[in-house]
């Protein structure tokens, strides 16, 4: 049975806290984790003409997506082919015909080519066809745009395939405004907090008071966890749908609306949380209540993680055992870490 030590059969424990503690833990991790994923950075309709662009970071590596003369999305890392300088500075934009370099002012195509190597001046075998923009994969699911460093990735399709068989609505709105908050507590805190209700009666009043918590559940879907959490009128702000994605995909659904989350890992003790929302926008009292909403779940959230943090850094703090009923995904979460990384 899942959750019980065959050779013992004791509980099965909870990870070591030197699995969030370890300065180098993450280091090793995004080698091992997330430079192998698929990371989501945006949405078509964010660029919908060609020059328009949304930019992110993946594992590190700063990334940019921009639309094509021909319509078409590329992506690349944002980084110039000179000495580093970026190609965009914000989040989203638009660059004309042209990413230009914010360092030296080198011009590339959108395709990445290098047109022009400003006031360069003649050097012996310089070719600019050397020094095309550094590529980077990118797969889209339901106009979702995902990006990823691994050279062979299992289309992201697959990868989504089982967040998407339930949700409500097949429509994604369009994209209404982004938000980003900072946790202070190790990334995978944050994931285990993510991945179960067990704590939604004692954390979250308010959304204890939407969904019936009693009835929450998550099920494991390859690499998908699904929860589910019925809600108690027609009139609640979520619809009780919630997805999340190996190793850093939220997905929560409103009844007019969805937030699409990042978990983003900052350091050993520091995470970011970027929540895209795609929101009809002639609903304003329901955009406003979602947002109400979000916000007093997120600050509920940021306040146990990082109570949570400062105890498994305490040095005191022995693993405890894992519910079977209610951290089914946790465990799931772990064996895995346990497997990637030799975690105890």
């Amino acid at each position: 049975m899942a959750g019980i030590d065959q050779d013992t059969a004791k509980p099965v424990l909870a990870l070591e806290p030197s699995a969030y503690c370890d300065a180098g833990a993450y280091e090793r991790e995004r080698d091992a984790i997330f430079k192998k994923s698929w990371r989501l950075v945006g949405h078509e309709n964010m660029a919908p003409n060609s020059g328009d662009y949304f930019s992110d970071s993946l594992a590190g590596v700063p990334i940019v997506v921009v639309r094509q003369e021909d319509g078409t999305l590329k992506g690349h890392h944002n980084i110039c082919r000179h000495r580093a300088g970026p190609l965009v500075a914000d989040s989203k934009g638009h660059c004309g015909k042209e990413l230009t370099c914010k360092y030296h002012g080198w011009r590339y195509a959108l395709d990445g080519r290098l047109k022009s190597a400003r006031d360069f001046g003649a050097v012996e075998g310089f070719d600019p066809r050397d020094y095309v923009l550094t590529p980077v994969t990118i797969g889209t699911w339901r106009g979702f745009v995902f990006a990823t460093l691994n050279e062979r990735p299992a289309p992201i399709a697959d990868e989504m395939q089982a967040v998407g068989e339930d949700w409500p609505d097949q429509t994604v709105a369009p994209f209404a405004f982004q938000r980003s908050h900072n946790i202070a507590c190790n990334w995978k805190t944050y994931v285990e907090n993510y991945l179960e209700g067990y704590h939604v009666p004692d954390v979250h009043p308010g959304l204890d008071k939407e969904v019936d918590s009693s009835a929450y559940r998550v099920e494991m879907k390859d690499a998908t966890a699904v929860h589910y959490a019925p809600p108690l009128s027609k009139d609640a702000v979520y619809s009780g749908y919630w997805g999340w994605v190996w190793p850093w995909v939220g997905v929560n659904v409103y009844q007019y609306g969805v937030m699409m989350e990042r978990i983003t890992p900052i350091s050993v003790c520091e995470t970011r949380l970027d929540y895209l929302y795609f929101f009809d926008p002639d609903r304003h009292d329901e955009l406003n209540a979602m947002i109400a909403m979000s916000d007093e779940v997120t600050n509920e959230d940021k306040m146990i993680c990082e109570h949570v943090a400062k105890n498994l850094n305490a040095g005191t703090y022995q693993p405890g055992p894992l519910s079977l009923k209610h951290e089914n995904a946790v465990l799931w979460f772990h064996d895995r870490l346990r497997q990637l990384m030799g975690y105890k």
